[in-house]
Formats: structure tokens, sequence, C-alpha cells
């Protein structure tokens, strides 16, 4: 068989092995899960991820996805932890252990110090008749038909359904919480996620001059004052200082296309009608969204009914959000 060929087919098994895998979890949400996520919501304790080799790994980036979605979590090595790391657990601690089988020697001698503790424990395993299982107080179904792997062996599917399953968790507890964006940016500060988080338009309008001009400004004026601020706009107001239109270095182009009568001008003649406007108080990514949904690279940032400044694409950018 060409060998591109093969690595195509192989790629879409390994694929349509775990996405079918994940959606048979679908079946696999019983009276344990939703106990499980509400001992864990009523619990004032910790929840606590544990596993060997491959679920190890999982267990960490479930841990991670529940501290950033506001459940408190820890990860403690199974091998570790009937070596002293037992003493991460507290008394109100919830404890899921995560295992394919459900019964390495690791889970085998770990399972009884957690019940002579009093944890509340909970199994995530793939093997429904194990000893993890049979001993666990709530059993996350996570069973598989087989690896991805062509010989059955090594954690391929086994650890993707196990990852899905921890989101679920994950998200479950988020809604129940009430989780909104705003408890989201506490957790994620840092990065173009966080900015787009916390980012206000008022942020990253000193980063840009205010070009304005009167309606009864000259062309020349208008071309002075969009040059001179290099925004390729300025807004156009009245005597009152109120928005009434815009003009962009465009709108200049197709205006001298048309019109030769260039002297007479004036702002009011060339200028955009109710432009597009967002309030500075705003998130910096929905002004970003609504220069991307109507294809402009600028809006007029508003403080009530008075020009608070121009928000243009390049400064999103700069700020490392688009």
């Amino acid at each position: 068989m060409n060998l591109a060929k093969n690595i195509r087919n192989t790629a879409a098994r390994v694929l349509e092995n775990e996405a079918n895998a994940i959606l048979k979890l679908v079946d696999y949400i019983d009276g344990d899960f939703e106990a499980c996520v509400e001992k864990i919501l009523s619990s004032k304790g910790r929840v606590v991820l544990t596993g060997v080799g491959k679920s190890a790994i999982i267990a960490n980036k479930i841990v991670a996805t529940l501290n950033s979605t506001g459940t408190p979590a820890l990860f403690m090595h199974a091998a570790d932890a009937i070596h002293g790391d037992l003493g991460m657990v507290q008394e109100d601690d919830v404890v899921i252990c995560i295992s394919k089988s459900g019964n390495t020697p690791e889970i085998k001698v770990l399972v009884p110090l957690l019940k002579k503790l009093g944890s509340v424990l909970v199994a995530l395993v793939s093997n429904t008749q194990s000893y993890l299982a049979e001993h666990a107080d709530f059993v996350l179904n996570a069973t598989i038909g087989e690896e991805a792997c062509p010989h059955n062996l090594a954690p391929t599917t086994s650890t993707t359904v196990h990852l899905a399953m921890g989101d679920a968790l994950a998200v479950c507890l988020l809604e129940a919480r009430g989780f909104t964006s705003d408890d989201f940016a506490k957790y994620h500060p840092g990065g173009s996620l966080g900015k787009q988080l916390y980012l206000k338009v008022g942020d990253v309008l000193s980063k840009s001059q205010l070009p304005v001009v009167s309606e009864n400004a000259s062309l020349a004026e208008v071309i002075v004052e969009i040059s001179g601020k290099r925004l390729g706009a300025t807004a156009v107001i009245d005597d009152s200082e109120n928005l009434k239109g815009i003009i962009t270095d465009g709108d200049l182009r197709r205006m001298l296309q048309k019109s030769l009568d260039i002297q007479n001008l004036k702002a009011k003649d060339i200028m955009t009608i109710h432009p597009k406007t967002i309030s500075a108080d705003e998130f910096a990514i929905r002004a970003l969204n609504l220069m991307r949904n109507h294809n402009i690279t600028q809006l007029v940032a508003m403080n009530g009914e008075k020009i608070a400044g121009f928000v243009h694409i390049h400064d999103l950018m700069k700020e490392g959000i688009v």
C-alpha cells in the first residue's frame, strides 16, 4: 500500500476510534456521575486527583482544568502517596482515582488507606468490575471497546475518554457554581486569553490621539487632522461636541473621485453619519469583534454622549488579543 495513504488511513482510524469512544460516554452519564458532582459541590474540601503512568498525566490536566474553573484541586501521584504524600489528603477532600484497569498494585495499596482516612473515593475507570470500582463510593464509567493502538496496548483511547470525562465533570461543576467569565478572568490574568477577559477599550485609548473636526471644517482642515493624528480617520462633532459622523481616508479618496468642486466641501458633506461606536467601558475583545464583523479598522469610543477617543485595530494587535 502507498505509504502516504497508509498514514492517512491509520490516522483516520485512530481519530474515529477515539471519537466513537467519547460519544459512547454519553450513555455512561448516570446517577453516580450526578452524585459525584453534588458531593464535590457540597464538600468543604478540595478535589484530589491521583493515578499512575499515563493516568497520572491525565489527572494533572484535569486538576488544571478544575482549578481554572473554580473548583480547588490538587494532584497526588498514587505511588508517592503510599510513601508519604498521603498526608496531602485532608478530611473533607474528595479523591478521584484514575485508572484504566482499576487493578494496578499501587491502586490496591492506596484504596484501603484512603478508605481508612474516611475519604470520599471516586473511581474514574474503564473496568467497572475492578478492585477500584468495587471499593469506590462513586464510579465514573469510562469503558472503551479497545485502544486505538493496533496491539490494543498503548493507552490512547482510554486516556482520551478519561480526559473527556474529566472535562464533563469540570464543566458541570462550573455551571452549577454559576462561574462567570469575570470569575474566569481572575484565574487567567496573563497572555492573550487574560487580556480578552479584562482589557477594556478605555485601556488602549491613551495610545491613540483623538482626531476631531467640526461639521463646518474645510476639506483642507479634515485632511490635516487625519494626517496629523495618523489614525486614518477623524470624528466630526457639532458645536456641543456631540458626535455627528466620521470621515476616513477612504471617504476622502472616494469623494475626490466623484467631486470636482472640492473648494467648497465641508466635513458635513463628506462624513458618514451614524458611525460604529463602542463604550470605553466595553471589553476590548468586543471592539475587535465589531471591527471584524463590519470590516472596519477603527471605532469611536464613547464616554456616555461624549467622544473618549478612537480604538484602532492596530492598538488591539499591539496588546496581543488578535
